[in-house]
């Protein structure tokens, strides 16, 4: 039997998982984030459903409930979580359509999907702005 020091892993790459320290120098690419924030604003949709069926059904069950709910929605807490869900829903469809495309197979190339990615940001950003002016009076 020989000795021998080369193991049989020896010359690979060494994998191992990412700790807590190592998340602060961490760079994420781009159509990473764009799909974490389709995974986070997923979620945030998720949960926030049984308050947009409370609202709705606030809404719809009388005159004076409907007054109550608009004198609400006029605070500044509200409308944040107003902006956040559409932010969510804003950037959840605009992602959404980035990653139908890519299921099918349309832009899977590093340079088109980076490009895909950044264009979910160019248009799902100017349109939660749009949606900030408009609940916060400015449009």
């Amino acid at each position: 039997m020989t000795n021998s020091t080369s193991s049989p892993t020896a010359g690979r790459r060494q994998i191992r998982n990412i700790g807590i320290a190592d998340l602060i120098g961490y760079r994420l690419p781009v159509p990473g984030v764009v799909s974490i924030l389709h995974r986070i604003s997923g979620l945030l949709m998720f949960l926030l459903l049984p308050l947009l069926l409370w609202v709705f059904e606030a809404s719809l069950s009388s005159t004076t409930s409907y007054e109550r709910l608009v004198a609400f929605c006029q605070g500044t807490l509200a409308r944040l979580v107003l902006l956040a869900l559409g932010w969510a829903l804003l950037h959840h469809m605009c992602a959404g359509v980035r990653f139908l495309l890519l299921d099918r197979h349309v832009g899977l190339e590093r340079a088109a999907s980076r490009r895909s990615a950044w264009i979910v940001f160019a248009v799902s950003g100017p349109l939660a702005l749009v949606l900030a002016l408009f609940l916060f009076g400015v449009l």
